[in-house]
């Protein structure tokens, strides 16, 4: 199993990010697939969910109506797409999966910080 985050970067409060997830190694289209983040010094920070076929999705109530997930299950890929980006959305963001139960994997992840 193995999950690829990129897009992360440098932005001033309020622009917006598309993160990118890339999947391989499991059969990425029956998977719930999620986004976490973890700021420098805390515990990670569970952002959203998918499932499997994208009917259905979830957030954590300080991105609603910032953030949007998606999948596109014919390329394994995840996204996140973030906007109004805001000061406490700095962290590293991770996609993250089940493969099996009991074992959870997530990527190396990728750096977003929001300051002006």
């Amino acid at each position: 199993v193995q999950l690829v985050e990129s897009g992360g970067g440098l932005v001033q409060p309020g622009d917006s990010l598309r993160l990118s997830c890339v999947a391989a190694g499991f059969t990425f289209s029956t998977k719930i697939m999620k986004w976490v983040r973890q700021a420098q010094g805390k515990g990670p920070e569970w952002v959203s969910t998918i499932t499997g076929d994208g009917t259905f999705t979830t957030y954590t109530t300080s991105v609603k109506g910032r953030f949007t997930i998606s999948r596109d299950n014919a390329k394994n890929t995840l996204d996140l797409q973030m906007n109004n980006l805001k000061p406490e959305d700095t962290s590293v963001y991770y996609c993250s999966v089940t493969p099996v139960v009991g074992s959870v994997v997530r990527g190396q992840g990728t750096q977003v910080t929001v300051s002006s």
